[in-house]
């Protein structure tokens, strides 16, 4: 063993100085006091709801906070679901509106006669799972095509897309309404689809992760005679997976929760989706809050699921976001 190699294996390993041990533990704690909080305040809304929905009504409207239920009691999703019916599901006829004497679509009742509020959350959840696959599908594409292509009038269709995210939806909202209506669309769940696919943030969002992509990979994709759609399918596609999955999760919540477009475009109650549904039982019992708790923590549970479910894209895609910025 050279005398190198013995001074390298004497030498002790350098120790911080205790001060900067100690700046570095209180910067920690500091973190996660300052964490907790933030988790428990933003943790209280949704708890405040859960057990709001098992109280007795007592207890609800009882001056002094009630932050525990004495008494579970499951009166409050009884009136949710025993108040009205419709079928769990109904497929309208294409084009049927035109052979009506009413010009009312035609639809075919399929499933069983439910509760009000299941229909309203298979309304929902549809609208929602149908709008991020398709927003994903459309902004995977359109952002891999900004991004490496190379065409006439690129530049500038990007600009108009993000200008677009600065518009307000209130100002496009009557030119939509009336493609809908000429569409026959109105009063359908797809009303509310078609607008949220063409989301010019999840466009953004795809050219961004698309741009990390390496140029050789495609050429080389190229050159072995795969087709454009291969290309996308097998190179393009698991190298944006974390963008994809960010971005599902903000267009399953934004769908979920656009209540503006919801209640333009929906009227009848089978057509209703569990926000428009809480806003009319809030209406129709203005001081029953426990039928109102109740249907709301029905309504929380999908966006959870949804959001536990794509989790791991969803912090992976805003790291590398931050490292591309």
């Amino acid at each position: 063993m050279s005398a190198n190699a013995a001074a390298a294996k004497k030498q002790k390993p350098l120790k911080r100085h205790p001060s900067k041990l100690k700046k570095m533990s209180a910067y920690a704690i500091l973190a996660i006091i300052l964490i907790s909080i933030l988790a428990v305040l933003f943790a209280f809304p949704l708890y405040w709801i859960i057990t709001g929905s098992f109280k007795t009504g007592a207890a609800i409207n009882s001056t002094t906070p009630v932050w525990w239920p004495d008494k579970w009691v499951l009166t409050n999703y009884q009136k949710l679901f025993a108040g009205k019916s419709a079928p769990l599901w109904q497929l309208a006829v294409p084009f049927g509106s035109h052979f009506s004497a009413d010009g009312e679509p035609i639809y075919f009742l399929v499933g069983p006669t439910v509760p009000a509020a299941i229909r309203w959350m298979v309304n929902t959840v549809f609208m929602a799972v149908m709008s991020m696959i398709l927003t994903c599908i459309t902004a995977a594409m359109a952002g891999y095509a900004l991004a490496k292509k190379r065409f006439v009038g690129r530049k500038l269709l990007f600009t108009l897309i993000v200008c677009a995210m600065a518009l307000p939806k209130q100002v496009i909202l009557i030119p939509l309404l009336r493609e809908m209506s000429s569409l026959n669309l109105y009063n359908t769940i797809w009303a509310v689809i078609f607008p949220i696919v063409g989301w010019p943030f999840g466009v953004f969002l795809m050219k961004q992760f698309s741009e990390g992509i390496p140029t050789e990979m495609l050429e080389a994709a190229r050159i072995d005679g795969a087709s454009e759609a291969r290309t996308f399918v097998k190179i393009v596609l698991p190298m944006v997976k974390p963008g994809i999955g960010a971005l599902a999760i903000f267009t399953f919540i934004n769908s979920w929760n656009d209540y503006f477009m919801q209640l333009i475009m929906l009227s009848s109650t089978s057509n209703l989706t569990i926000s428009l549904g809480i806003a009319k039982l809030q209406a129709e019992n203005s001081t029953d809050f426990g039928l109102i708790m109740a249907g709301a923590a029905l309504a929380a549970v999908p966006i959870i699921i949804i959001f536990l479910i794509f989790q791991k894209y969803f912090t992976k895609g805003i790291a590398m976001g931050a490292v591309k910025g």
